[in-house]
Formats: C-alpha cells, sequence, structure tokens
C-alpha cells in the first residue's frame, strides 16, 4: 500500500470510554446549578427537556445520519427559562454557561477514560511518518478535553467532529474533510476505527483502506462489510503498514 495519511476514530478504538448519559446524578447537578441562576427546574424537568430538544433537533435535521448539538440543547434550556433574575447575570456568563453544563454533564457521565495498550507507542512511531487526522462522532465540548486528559491533543490535525457539522459518520463527508485536510487521495489513507458500520462501512465508501481494531466496543458486522485488515493489537497497525517496530 502507498499510505500517506493515517486517520483514526477515537472512542473505541484509541480510548477505551464508558459512559452513562441518563444518569440521575448529571440532571441533577444541572438542575442545582441553574438554580443558582434563577431557574427553577427540578432533575425530571431538566431530563425530559434535554432529550426532548434533542430528539427535535435530529428531526429537523435534512441528513440522513443526523448528530446533535450538545450545547445548543442547554441553551435552549437556558433561553426557554430566563427569569428576571437571570437577565440580571452578566451577558459573559450567559455565553458561557451552555458549555459549561455540556462539559459538566460528560463528566459527571464518565465511568471510564484511558487509552488501549499501545496506542501511544503506535503513534509515536506514526507521527514522524505520516500526517495523523481524526474523524470522529462525538462533540466539541467532549472531544479535546478528553484528549488532553489521556496525552493524545497534540498527536492530530485536523480533528474531524461530528457535533461541529451536523452529520455522523457513516456520512463520507466526515472522511473527506480529513483528506481535504492532509492533501491525500482517499486511496492513499488507511482509516482505523472500531465499528464496522460507521468507521469501517464509512472509510470504505470514501475510498480509504480500512483496518478494523477489533476491540471491546463496537458493532462487529454490517451486511457484507469487510475491512481490507482487522487488529486486535494496536502494535499490528505498525505490521500492517510495513513498519518495524521499536
Amino acid at each position: 500500500m502507498d499510505i500517506q495519511a493515517v486517520v483514526f476514530d477515537v472512542n473505541g478504538t484509541l480510548v477505551r470510554i464508558e459512559t452513562e448519559d441518563g444518569m440521575d446524578q448529571i440532571f441533577r447537578s444541572a438542575a442545582h446549578f441553574l438554580t443558582y441562576q434563577g431557574i427553577d427546574l427540578c432533575r425530571e424537568q431538566v431530563r425530559e427537556l434535554y432529550f426532548r430538544i434533542m430528539k427535535e433537533q435530529q428531526r429537523a435535521s435534512p441528513e440522513k445520519y443526523p448528530e446533535f448539538d450538545a450545547v445548543a440543547i442547554w441553551q435552549r434550556i437556558i433561553h426557554g427559562h430566563l427569569t428576571d433574575f437571570t437577565r440580571t447575570l452578566p451577558a459573559a456568563k450567559l455565553d458561557q454557561m451552555p458549555l459549561f453544563l455540556a462539559e459538566m454533564s460528560r463528566g459527571i457521565s464518565r465511568h471510564r477514560l484511558r487509552l488501549y495498550p499501545n496506542v501511544r507507542e503506535v503513534l509515536d512511531v506514526l507521527r514522524g511518518r505520516y500526517p495523523l487526522a481524526l474523524v470522529t462522532d462525538a462533540q466539541s465540548a467532549y472531544v479535546r478535553g478528553e484528549l488532553h486528559r489521556v496525552g493524545l491533543l497534540g498527536y492530530f490535525d485536523p480533528i474531524v467532529i461530528s457535533g461541529d457539522h451536523g452529520y455522523r459518520k457513516p456520512d463520507r463527508r466526515l472522511f473527506q474533510l480529513a483528506l481535504d485536510s492532509v492533501g491525500v487521495p482517499a486511496g492513499n489513507a488507511v482509516y482505523v476505527g472500531n465499528h464496522m458500520h460507521r468507521d469501517i462501512f464509512g472509510a470504505r465508501e470514501a475510498g480509504l483502506k480500512t483496518v478494523m481494531f477489533d476491540s471491546d466496543q463496537g458493532t462487529k458486522v454490517y451486511r457484507d462489510c469487510v475491512p481490507d485488515y482487522t487488529i486486535t493489537d494496536f502494535g499490528d497497525l505498525l505490521n500492517i503498514l510495513g513498519i518495524p517496530p521499536r
């Protein structure tokens, strides 16, 4: 293979993450925070509003694979329940509250965040040889902070996040955004992911070579889709690329 760039998924591929997005503590904490901003909602009201607005966003989207916008959800909750007290808050504070609530909610929901074995060692080898990019289904409010937490933020350019575009993988446009940024044709790039539909099928449809990382997360079967390569140890990616391990 004449590979000139390597593109990765994040969660389930580089990072093992476990979240519980519907847990009570998220909405209890959000309700308590909102109380101090003059907005009196109980946790069940906050939960109902959050998921209703999320569904409304997705139904209103013209995309085949719509993505939600967590910050916009919290913004609608806040601006839909403004009180006289809330309106006296500094504008800068009001502007920051939706992002704060999105980040806080993600942090509360997260049970686990760690790299899979050998990820950093492999990336250290690859970044001296190839442009490295990310294409991930996620929210900007989450991704960069989580990459920073596991020490990977500086490895990738670009970082293509579905939440910034309103659609999710397997939409081929997300992969093309990464290819356009690194200036590499699809046939000279490889995509590494853990989900047969969103990652492998999506990247294949965009023209990339594909490597399925058979991790403990992600869907392993989609129709007749077959990756070019399958690995269970991240170190095997070097063998596929013809790079001797250190």
